[in-house]
């Protein structure tokens, strides 16, 4: 499944444009959509935009992206799966790793 992220253009190149979303900046392809301007929202996928779509509709997909991050329990930047609600490998010592893969 791909995901398209909204963002909304902020400078044009040739057959690229500057765009912000979700709390980034990037310069994405314009070649799969026929033109757009500052101002205008694109649906961006693999930097590239896929469509030019309408202020509502980057609102329902930004919300439902909103949705679906905190079903996966992301609070923020860098917080997604921080805190599994279990342990780790990673943060057991060396014992307890043992006794674990013992039969």
């Amino acid at each position: 499944m791909c995901i398209g992220i909204p963002m909304q253009v902020t400078a044009l190149e040739p057959g690229f444009a500057w765009v912000d979303g979700r709390g980034e900046s990037r310069r994405v392809r314009t070649n799969l959509i026929e033109h757009c301007a500052p101002g205008q929202w694109l649906l961006v996928f693999l930097d590239d935009a896929r469509e030019l779509i309408s202020a509502e509709r980057a609102t329902e997909v930004n919300a439902t992206l909103d949705l679906l991050m905190s079903a996966l329990g992301h609070r923020g930047p860098g917080t997604l799966l921080d805190e599994p609600g279990f342990s780790l490998p990673s943060g057991m010592d060396v014992q307890t790793i043992q006794q674990m893969t013992q039969s």
